[in-house]
C-alpha cells in the first residue's frame, strides 16, 4: 500500500526537523560555545561580541532539541494509532515568537563577523578551523547562521501543503488549520519585527543628520520625504538653496551646514503638519512654486 500524501509531507518534516536540530547543534554547542571559550581567555575577541553574533540561538536550539523533535517523533511513531500532527505544531508556535529577536540581529551578527575578522585574526583562524570539519559540509558559519531564518517560512511552506493534502474527514483537520493560522502569524510578527528595526534604524539616521535635537527626536514619528527645495525670496528676486524634512507630524526646514562636523543640517523652522497649508503658485519667473503656510509661519517654496 502506498503511503498517504499528508504522512508523506509529515515525515518531511520530522526528517527536515533532525537536519535542523544538527545545524542548531553546530551553531550553538560548537561555533557559540568554542568562540566564548577563547573570548573568555582574551584570545580573539570581546566576550559580548560573541553574545551579540549569536543572539539567542541557544534558546532556540534548547527549544528543538529538547522539546518539539522528541514530539514529533513520538508522534511519527505512533502515527498508525494517531494520524496527526496539527496539535504538536499549535503548541510549537507560540514559542516561535523567539525567532523574532534572532532574525532582527541577523544582518548586524554578519557584519560582526566581518568586522571582527580583519580586526582579530586569531577569531578569523578560529572560525576557518570549525568551517573545515566534517561537520560543516564545506560551508561558512554565515551558510549556516542562515538556516534559522529560513527556518519558520519552511514549516509555513511544509503545513500549508500537509493541508491541502489531508482528507477532507481528517481527524486532523480542524487543528492543523488552526496551526497553519497561527503560524503564518508568527511569520508575520517576524517580518514587522523587521520592519520596526529599519524604521528605527532610518530615523535615528535622520536625526543624527539634524544634530540629535531633544524635542525632535521622537521614536514614534516617521519619515514621509526629505529632499533639497529653493526658498524664492520676492524681496530680492533670488532663490537659496534649503532642505525639507516632512515627518507625519512636522515640517523641517533646514539649511545645509557649510561645516559639517556632527549634523548636516541646521533646522531653520519647524511648521505643525496640523492646519498646515500647500498651494500651488502659477509663477512664470520661478516656476514650480508652492506656499506652505502653517500657524507658525508661511513660506514660499521651488521645486526642481
Amino acid at each position: 500500500m502506498q503511503e498517504p500524501e499528508e504522512k508523506k509531507i509529515a515525515l518531511e518534516l520530522l526528517e527536515t526537523e533532525q537536519a535542523y536540530v544538527n545545524r542548531l547543534h553546530l551553531l550553538d554547542q560548537i561555533f557559540y560555545t568554542e568562540l566564548m571559550k577563547e573570548a573568555k581567555n582574551g584570545k580573539t575577541v570581546p566576550e559580548e561580541v560573541v553574545k551579540m553574533i549569536f543572539s539567542n540561538i541557544s534558546s532556540i536550539y534548547q527549544f528543538h532539541a529538547k522539546f518539539f523533535l522528541p514530539e514529533l517523533q513520538k508522534r511519527m511513531e505512533d502515527w498508525i494509532c494517531n494520524p496527526r500532527i496539527g496539535d504538536v505544531i499549535q503548541k510549537l508556535a507560540p514559542f516561535l515568537k523567539m525567532y523574532g529577536e534572532y532574525v532582527k540581529n541577523f544582518d548586524k551578527a554578519v557584519e560582526l563577523i566581518t568586522v571582527w575578522s580583519e580586526k582579530s585574526p586569531p577569531f578569523q583562524e578560529l572560525i576557518a578551523d570549525i568551517q573545515k570539519r566534517k561537520v560543516c559540509a564545506n560551508l561558512t558559519l554565515q551558510h549556516h547562521m542562515l538556516e534559522p531564518v529560513q527556518r519558520i517560512p519552511r514549516y509555513e511552506l511544509l503545513l500549508k501543503d500537509y493541508v491541502q493534502k489531508l482528507p477532507p474527514e481528517s481527524p486532523d483537520r480542524d487543528d492543523a488549520e488552526k496551526a497553519l493560522e497561527m503560524i503564518f502569524m508568527v511569520a508575520k510578527h517576524s517580518n514587522a519585527a523587521i520592519a520596526e528595526m529599519e524604521r528605527l534604524q532610518n530615523l535615528w539616521a535622520v536625526y543624527q543628520r539634524l544634530g540629535l535635537e531633544d524635542d525632535i527626536v521622537d521614536p514614534s514619528n516617521e519619515l514621509i520625504k526629505e529632499g533639497p527645495i529653493q526658498k524664492v525670496s520676492t524681496r530680492n528676486n533670488s532663490t537659496s538653496e534649503k532642505y525639507l524634512f516632512l515627518f507625519n507630524n512636522m515640517l523641517l526646514y533646514c539649511v545645509p551646514k557649510v561645516i559639517q562636523v556632527g549634523a548636516e543640517f541646521q533646522v531653520h523652522l519647524r511648521i505643525n503638519v496640523d492646519g498646515m497649508k500647500v498651494r500651488e503658485l502659477n509663477d512664470t519667473q520661478f516656476p514650480h512654486t508652492f506656499l506652505v503656510s502653517g500657524k507658525q509661519r508661511t513660506l514660499e517654496l521651488q521645486a526642481r
